[in-house]
């Protein structure tokens, strides 16, 4: 399948790790010009070298906060170097609170909406004025599973995502009249097979991530609270198989596919 996606430049946020990092390779191997955005430069020097490795046309790190407000225009700056941009995926996310609402902490709400919606709406709100003025462009948000159905010990987060989801409905009745689609791919767990996909900021680290700390203080019952089970053998996603989901969605192929959510999720929603 030709996806239309050789050297176009491409923007992904969260790339050193898990998704994000699949992601990028992804793109990178259809021949575009990619552009990671992370706060490991470690990992992202990395990244770098295996996208140039995989067939990008030009492979570049940006090592950036998105927590902080003004990074976006920056971000974008550096990846307009290398030409418009074409695709922005919004991949940044992540684990901040655990617990119950019930017992949550008013103060700790904030953290887990800046990492998982305002990143996606300050980063969006930064790309949209070029794609507009192109009338071209592709966004492809992440979202979860856990934004449809709500993931035990996880409310905030769960919010979030599923804020991410109405926002990829409502911006893509929006920007459609531009050429713009944006869309959203929903993964229920993911988890990667490659050492290096685990960056120090990961939250599938094997030594500091969240879900790390997070089963070594679980009950056993709280545990199966969590856990959904899928109709197929294999319980957890594999990143490559979210990443080829997203390279569909702003590819060529998916010009007339707008507003979507596409669950990655092994059935475990039926």
């Amino acid at each position: 399948m030709d996806t239309g996606l050789r050297d176009r430049v491409v923007l992904v946020t969260g790339a050193t790790a898990n998704i994000g990092r699949a992601i990028l390779l992804a793109f990178a191997a259809e021949g575009a010009r990619v552009v990671g955005v992370g706060r490991d430069e470690e990992a992202g020097a990395r990244l770098e070298a295996r996208a140039r490795e995989a067939g990008a046309a030009q492979a570049r790190f940006v090592r950036a906060d998105l927590l902080e407000p003004d990074t976006p225009r920056n971000v974008l700056a550096a990846a307009e170097e290398l030409g418009p941009l074409a695709v922005l995926v919004n991949n940044l996310g992540g684990n901040v609170g655990f617990g119950v609402f019930a017992q949550s902490d008013p103060a700790t709400w904030q953290a887990d909406l800046e990492l998982n919606l305002l990143t996606t709406l300050r980063m969006t709100r930064a790309a949209l004025p070029g794609m507009i003025e192109r009338r071209a462009g592709r966004i492809v948000n992440i979202g979860s599973t856990a934004g449809i159905v709500g993931d035990y010990g996880l409310p905030l987060y769960s919010v979030a995502k599923g804020a991410v989801h109405a926002f990829t409905r409502v911006l893509a009745r929006e920007v459609g009249e531009y050429g713009i689609t944006v869309n959203c791919v929903a993964p229920y767990g993911t988890l990667a097979e490659d050492p290096e996909a685990f960056s120090r900021g990961s939250r599938f680290h094997p030594e500091r991530g969240f879900f790390r700390r997070v089963l070594a203080s679980s009950p056993p019952e709280e545990r199966a609270r969590r856990a959904r089970r899928g109709v197929l053998p294999r319980e957890l996603a594999r990143p490559e198989e979210v990443a080829a989901a997203v390279v569909y969605l702003a590819s060529d192929q998916a010009a007339f596919v707008t507003g979507r959510i596409l669950t990655v999720d092994g059935g475990t929603l039926l």
